[in-house]
């Protein structure tokens, strides 16, 4: 009888062109997957909760997939923590019903994205966090994430060249942070569209900047048209934290 195991991983996303398996250059599921064929001596097919785009990190991805051995969740785990590259590591392994999917099951997801905001660069935040050396007002930041909490339609926060049947989120969690030299967003949602979180981060630092006000995100909000937004901030800054499914 397959067993199917889910297992929490975490990577930094800096050298892969995201996590899902791409013709042109090294993924996250590429390495995993290729991992597990030495595991168990044939392919394995994973399934993620989120499919990051290149350069996102991620400190809570969730995948599954499906295998009929007799290794426990121990050697699995020890087996893929001593083959995958130092820059993915498996934290945790179980085993679940066979109706578990990483990514069908799943009820919410959480991201941060981390913006640098000091006059200087940072040498060991380069990878994680966004460089902005300009002065933001967060709490208006923060008021302006408020908006976004309850269920509309994101159109106006959607990559353009990624179409899906419907534009509706639910954001059960936007808010806008600083700790020391770090402005922190944490959303959570039932979803995200494509770059979504990007754009909606790079549009609420124009109201930090003074070039938009909390009123103007509500305008964007409804108009429905992405050319209305802020500008895609860089993939780097941006981490899958979380993956819920109850």
């Amino acid at each position: 009888m397959e067993k199917n195991v889910k297992l929490i991983i975490e990577y930094d996303g800096t050298d892969y062109y995201g996590f899902q398996i791409q013709p042109e250059g090294r993924t996250v599921q590429g390495e995993i997957e290729k991992s597990l064929f030495v595991i168990f001596q044939q392919p394995v097919k994973i399934y993620g909760a989120g499919r990051t785009d290149a350069g996102v990190h991620a400190a809570g991805q969730v995948i599954n997939f499906k295998h009929g051995t007799e290794r426990t969740v121990e050697q699995i785990q020890r087996a893929l923590n001593g083959l995958l590259p130092p820059d993915i590591a498996v934290k945790s392994v179980e085993e679940m019903d066979e109706h578990f999917h990483a990514r069908y099951s799943a009820k919410r997801r959480r991201y941060k994205y981390q913006i640098l905001n000091r006059p200087y660069r940072g040498v060991f935040l380069r990878n994680v966090a966004f460089f902005y050396p300009y002065y933001l007002n967060v709490e208006l930041m923060d008021e302006s994430c408020k908006i976004f909490t309850g269920t509309h339609d994101f159109t106006s926060f959607k990559a353009s060249s990624r179409e899906v049947k419907s534009n509706i989120r639910t954001i059960y969690l936007f808010r806008c942070y600083r700790s020391e030299d770090l402005v922190i967003f944490e959303i959570e949602a039932d979803g995200f569209l494509h770059m979504m979180v990007r754009i909606l981060t790079g549009t609420i630092i124009q109201v930090g900047r003074g070039r938009f006000s909390p009123e103007k995100i509500r305008q964007i909000l409804e108009a429905k048209d992405r050319r209305q937004a802020g500008p895609t901030l860089p993939p780097h800054g941006l981490s899958l934290v979380k993956v819920k499914y109850e």
